[in-house]
């Protein structure tokens, strides 16, 4: 691994410091995925294997950074990987970045894994390095961007998701010099993030993929236990206001509730069979949480308050390509809520993925190479403006003005 020493670029009220890794080796990342929660991921064997890969991690600092709710930060910092090249057009403009945005309570990290790299960004593969410039922001909260941990703590602004747009924009806009994405890919969070994308700008993009989410708010079952969360360790005497010098008690609650409602049904049913498999379920969730912050997973939660992607569904006039699957307790598709949503979006389709094999509900987003054959689907399409978009069984559904059709997949 090569590194070269820290630039800082001045750029209006924006200043980029960029700490360049050039791997020109394996990329050593850690070997297990990072998912929700601390959850251990369970690949195969070959998605285990790191491939060769050209990294770059920096920051972006805007200084005197103003959120939408009135609320300052003097340095708002935007931690973001990179993979892959810039690729300019006959204007000198980037051509083929790629957005790709991560989960609640994760970051870029989750996303650059072996399993993540074998599956999307390998030679071949549908977000293939070698022909897309690929930006993996930590969002603001999270990761190595500005978040409550950092000092804080309850003093941090009350960041909600159209503040994550905003700064994912201004990092691309004015630290990167990216105008115009080919796609925009994200899950979850990510996932809504990418609808707001399409309707905050609806010219900056050629297409997004929303995966796990409904542009509708979060509601009933989803947004109760998020209620539930939240109020607990408020509650709690030790949290004192969320300035705390230790870790509250009610954090390991809220750490073994989120990793219980994020998982499948399905998959649980199977790893917990008995009081002594759900014991150490629950200790290995305390003890891969420790490290972890409740306030940071405390505002995560809470920043969903202002997403409500529905009133704007009509206005898109990028291609999406909405993937949720059939296991996931969320976002369950027998509500018929993505289906009646997507049918307002002039060229959006969208497809339910049936449980299968290695399927873990909600979090069968932290394993790509599920779902690879949707993403090359996808992103195939953006190229071939007009023509029905093929899903991953090699079916097509036909683009309409204002009426998609719902594909169960195998």
């Amino acid at each position: 691994m090569l590194s070269t020493p820290q630039r800082t670029a001045k750029s209006g009220t924006s200043f980029a410091r960029t700490r360049r890794i050039t791997q020109l080796g394996v990329i050593a990342l850690a070997m297990m995925t990072r998912s929700v929660l601390g959850q251990e991921a369970k690949p195969s064997s070959d998605a285990m294997q790191a491939i060769p890969i050209e990294r770059t991690e920096g920051d972006a600092v805007f200084t005197n950074y103003t959120f939408r709710d009135g609320e300052k930060l003097l340095q708002s910092r935007i931690h973001y990987v990179t993979l892959g090249h810039k690729h300019l057009n006959v204007r000198g403009e980037i051509d083929n970045a790629v957005l790709l945005l991560h989960w609640t309570n994760a970051s870029s990290q989750a996303l650059v894994t072996p399993e993540f790299q074998r599956a999307l960004f390998a030679p071949g593969s549908p977000v293939d390095v070698s022909r897309y410039f690929i930006v993996i922001p930590d969002d603001i909260g999270h990761g190595h961007s500005s978040k409550p941990s950092d000092g804080l703590k309850a003093r941090f602004p009350h960041y909600g998701y159209g503040d994550m747009v905003d700064l994912q924009r201004k990092l691309l806009a004015d630290s990167l010099r990216i105008e115009h994405l080919h796609a925009v890919i994200g899950m979850s969070m990510g996932c809504m993030n990418a609808w707001q994308w399409a309707e905050a700008y609806p010219e900056a993009e050629d297409g997004i993929m929303p995966i796990a989410c409904f542009p509708a708010p979060i509601s009933g079952r989803n947004l109760l236990w998020r209620r539930l969360l939240i109020d607990t360790v408020h509650a709690d005497p030790a949290w004192n206001g969320g300035n705390y010098e230790t870790q509250p008690p009610s954090a390991r609650f809220a750490f073994e509730l989120a990793r219980m409602m994020i998982d499948g049904v399905p998959a649980l049913q199977q790893e917990v069979r008995t009081p002594e498999e759900a014991d150490t379920l629950l200790t290995n969730v305390s003890s891969q949480t420790k490290a972890l912050d409740v306030n940071d997973l405390l505002y995560a939660f809470d920043s969903s308050r202002d997403f409500n992607a529905e009133p704007g569904l009509s206005t898109i006039k990028t291609k999406v390509f909405a993937l949720n699957f059939e296991d996931d307790e969320f976002y369950r598709d027998s509500l018929g809520i993505l289906e009646n949503d997507v049918r307002r979006v002039p060229h959006g389709q969208q497809v339910v993925q049936q449980a299968g094999p290695g399927s873990v509900g909600h979090l069968t987003m932290s394993h790509p190479a599920l779902w690879r054959a949707q993403v090359e689907a996808f992103m195939s399409s953006l190229d071939r403006d007009g023509q029905p978009l093929p899903n991953a069984a090699g079916l097509s559904i036909q683009p309409s003005s204002g009426l998609s059709e719902a594909a169960v997949m195998p």
